[in-house]
Formats: C-alpha cells, sequence, structure tokens
C-alpha cells in the first residue's frame, strides 16, 4: 500500500507548486483535529498523490472526502488502492472534488484518476452536491501592482483609495480571539455558519510560522473594522475566511484590506488568487441581479466582481459509491442544494 507519512507528503508536493491548498498536510492535520482522519497515498513513480479524508458515522461507518485532488497526473494510477481502503474503512461513498475548471465551451474537463480502463468496485455518480463552492473569481497576479489596480472596476479602485486617505490601515493580527468575535458577529448577520476558536487558532498555528498565511487586520485610528485570513500555496492564494464591523463601512475597510492580501500573496509567489465563493450563476444572470439579491452567496458578489478576475467553475463532483442504499439517503437529502 502507497501510504505516505506527512514528511513524505510534504516533500512529494514541493514538485508540484499548483497543488490546492487543501490538499496540503497542514490542512489534513487541521483537519484531523476536528473529527477527521487524513490519509495520504503517492504512486510509486511519484507522478500522482491525494489526501483523502475520512470522517466516522454510526454503525463502523464512514464516509470519504477528496478534496481539491488527486495531486498530478498520468503515471501509475492509485484508484485501486482507493477502492480497497474505502471497503476497509466501510465507507458509504468517495467524494471526489477535481482541482480544475470546467472549460468555457462547457465541456468537462478530463479527470484522470477515473480512467476507463482502470477497475473499481464502485458506482461512479456525477455528485448531486458539492462541499467546496462551485464556482468562484480567481484574480491574475500577474504585472505590476499599476496593471493590477487598472483591471479592477472603477469604483473598486475609487474603495481602495478612498479607505486609504481617510486613514485606514492594515496590519498583521495575532488576536485570534478578536478576529473569532468579528467572525461571530458577521456570520449572524450575513447568514453564514462559523468555526470554533480554538478551528481559527490551529489553521494560524500551523500554517503561519511556515509562511503559508497570514492574518491582516484593517482598522481606523485603533479601531478593528475587518479583517482575513489568507493562504498562499506555491503559485496559488486563498482568501478563505473573513470579517467584518458594522462600524465606518463608509471608510470601505473591506476593499484595502483584499488588495493588501492580494499584495501579500504577490510577495508570496502567487499568480492567482482565489475569492473563494460566487453564487453557482452564470455569468450573464450574475450581472442582472446581483444589485437585487442578496441572499446566499449573492452579498458578497457584488463586492468580488469588483477586483477584476474571472468567473470559474469548479469541474464536476464526483461520488464513488461503495453501498448504494444508504447512498440513497444522502442523495435525496441534499437534492436541490449547492455550495456548503
Amino acid at each position: 500500500m502507497p501510504e505516505a507519512t506527512l514528511a513524505d507528503w510534504n516533500r512529494f508536493l514541493t514538485e508540484y507548486p499548483d497543488a490546492h491548498l487543501l490538499q496540503s498536510g497542514a490542512w489534513g492535520e487541521l483537519k484531523a483535529a476536528f473529527g477527521w482522519q487524513a490519509l495520504r497515498l503517492v504512486s510509486r513513480d511519484q507522478k500522482q498523490g491525494m489526501q483523502i479524508l475520512f470522517r466516522h458515522l454510526p454503525m463502523g461507518l464512514t464516509f470519504a472526502y477528496l478534496p481539491k485532488g488527486p495531486v498530478g497526473t498520468g503515471g501509475d494510477n492509485l484508484l485501486k488502492e482507493v477502492d480497497q481502503i474505502c471497503r476497509e474503512r466501510q465507507a458509504v461513498f468517495l467524494k471526489i472534488e477535481p482541482d480544475g475548471w470546467q472549460e468555457k465551451a462547457g465541456r468537462q474537463v478530463e479527470y484522470s484518476l477515473l480512467k476507463e480502463d482502470v477497475p473499481t468496485t464502485a458506482r461512479i455518480l456525477a455528485s448531486p452536491h458539492a462541499i467546496q463552492p462551485p464556482r468562484t473569481v480567481l484574480v491574475d497576479l500577474r504585472g505590476s501592482e499599476h496593471e493590477l489596480l487598472a483591471r479592477m472596476k472603477q469604483k473598486t479602485r475609487y474603495n481602495i483609495r478612498l479607505s486609504q486617505k481617510k486613514g485606514v490601515t492594515v496590519r498583521n493580527w495575532q488576536d485570534l480571539s478578536g478576529f473569532h468575535a468579528m467572525l461571530q458577529s458577521t456570520g449572524a448577520r450575513d447568514g453564514f455558519g462559523v468555526h470554533s476558536l480554538a478551528y481559527y487558532q490551529r489553521a494560524y498555528e500551523l500554517f503561519h510560522p511556515t509562511g503559508q498565511a497570514e492574518l491582516l487586520l484593517a482598522e481606523h485610528e485603533g479601531r478593528p473594522l475587518a479583517a482575513l485570513m489568507v493562504f498562499a500555496l506555491g503559485r496559488r492564494a486563498w482568501y478563505v475566511y473573513g470579517a467584518s464591523s458594522d462600524k465606518e463601512r463608509q471608510l470601505m475597510p473591506t476593499y484595502l484590506l483584499q488588495w493588501e492580501a492580494m499584495r501579500w500573496a504577490r510577495e508570496k509567489g502567487a499568480q492567482t488568487y482565489d475569492l473563494w465563493g460566487v453564487p453557482d450563476e452564470e455569468l450573464d444572470r450574475l450581472e442582472a441581479q446581483f444589485t437585487e439579491r442578496r441572499d446566499g452567496l449573492w452579498g458578497v458578489y457584488r463586492f468580488k466582481r469588483g477586483f477584476g478576475g474571472e468567473l470559474v467553475r469548479a469541474a464536476q463532483a464526483f461520488d464513488l459509491v461503495y453501498k448504494p442504499l444508504l447512498y440513497k439517503l444522502y442523495a435525496l437529502r441534499v437534492s436541490g442544494r449547492t455550495g456548503a
């Protein structure tokens, strides 16, 4: 069995600067601290690897999840080993969310793990539900800062400069308790779930010492106004957690905060910045309705669209089903749902 240690996995990832954050060893350790078990596999030819997360269910069953993987393509395919592990661990199904984007023409990107010539004992189905937001905005960080600003919408550039002119500043922050309190307030206001304080503390402890994450605070005259935690890995960066106060919103602190997060990501060598989630709708509908809608992720689309990124949709998620009757109950439960 080509199971890898955490050290082996981290060495493997050094050859893949475009690997996703959710396949990082530190992310697996984060999830392991909160009820998951991370299992890492690397093919013998070192051309493909994956980090699978297992969650225990009642009656000795498990739920298996491969987020944004596998890493690498070609070479030895790992599906046979995955099959064996999922059966040994009594997985109801394995959810696979590939790290790729649908092509603009709408054709699904090829997914190398599910090659037809590799046998599997599971039934392979297009997933009715994605755990990660299916659609996002990717900002190209290449070029000069002047070029980045030029690609943004005029109102966003204006708001960044207004925030600076009004005396808002952005600095590194270490107050995880303060960040969590701001997240709770924002979640209550905007209707999204918030992890425990211990969760964000552990994320900071795992990623910050290696320079792969920073907690940034926008403040005005010593008053905290907005904060975010940004991650960078190889050539990619992600805006994952963010919060803002109800106070002094006319100072536009969130615009300056995102700009400084992008500047930080550029310093880390990132070439793209993932704004992590917008409504799962086509561009024409988003543009037609964003001024009226505020439900779900609609409330953030108006903000994120201004940074000059490209709207993209993730490749189709797949479920490898090992226990069809139990899976049917899951499919009924999530029918009509998207995102998480």
